[in-house]
């Protein structure tokens, strides 16, 4: 683990918009459909709000894969290599066997964080699923103080998971093809080494993404590439890999 200050959450997001305004084009892809996550979302809320928290689940374990390909841009322009739409589309494809644990786990606690949902919604609702006005009233409405803090600390705590488990272990997969289990571990061992860094970094995603939501969600086109690119730069400034004897050979060869 290689040591974080304060500061590096910053430094990562600089790094992260330099390699946005490199590639506008591939950043706008990825931002287009960022913005179509957020308008089914919005759909949904205005439909059937109780689903909503079920659906944020569904984007943050669709959403680190989806940027999967802006981390591919960030590493190519780490080696030298000029980055293409064609292999940032389709970087997955050699690290399906090791991404399939990881999706696995994912989709469970996608699953569970949405029954929680709903089971929340059922015991402070007992008359039945509110409609759009009756959760927004719910949530600014001082006597439903117990069930708008039930709500989020139900969704913070699967949220906290999902961060732990993937911040650096969707990146470092791309980078090294670990296993599952190894990248999952990495991850979580960042975390816990610098929880209020960590923490930092968790409050600037969740900040910049719920501030570009508004209005109409223009913002996430821009916003979505840029945090990608600076979730590379977390992995590569929260991990050191040693150097293996088989590298150094070949590293003094080609010198």
């Amino acid at each position: 683990m290689r040591p974080l200050g304060w500061v590096d959450p910053f430094r990562w997001l600089a790094k992260g918009w330099r390699d946005m305004l490199a590639h506008p084009g591939i950043a706008l892809f990825y931002g287009l459909c960022f913005w179509a996550m957020a308008q089914v979302l919005a759909l949904v809320f205005k439909h059937k709000p109780e689903y909503t928290l079920t659906l944020v689940s569904g984007c943050l374990l669709v959403g680190p894969f989806l940027a999967m390909g802006l981390y591919e841009v960030s590493r190519k322009r780490e080696q030298g290599e000029v980055p293409e739409m064609s292999s940032s589309l389709m970087c997955w494809d050699q690290h399906i066997k090791s991404m399939a644990m990881l999706v696995l786990v994912l989709m469970v606690l996608e699953l569970l964080w949405g029954r929680a949902s709903l089971v929340v919604f059922a015991v402070f609702f007992n008359t039945g699923m509110p409609s759009t006005t009756g959760v927004i009233e719910a949530v600014f409405n001082p006597q439903n103080i117990e069930f708008l803090l039930v709500y989020l600390a139900v969704g913070g705590v699967f949220a906290a998971l999902v961060y732990g488990l993937s911040v650096v272990s969707i990146p470092m997969i791309l980078d090294r093809d670990t296993d599952a289990i190894s990248a999952v571990l990495t991850s979580m061992r960042v975390v816990f080494a610098h929880p209020g860094v960590m923490l930092l970094w968790g409050l600037l995603l969740s900040f910049l993404v719920i501030a570009a939501l508004w209005p109409w969600a223009l913002g996430i086109i821009v916003v979505g590439p840029w945090l990608g690119h600076a979730s590379w730069y977390a992995y590569r400034g929260s991990v050191e890999w040693e150097e293996s004897p088989e590298e150094a050979v070949t590293l003094s060869s080609s010198n």
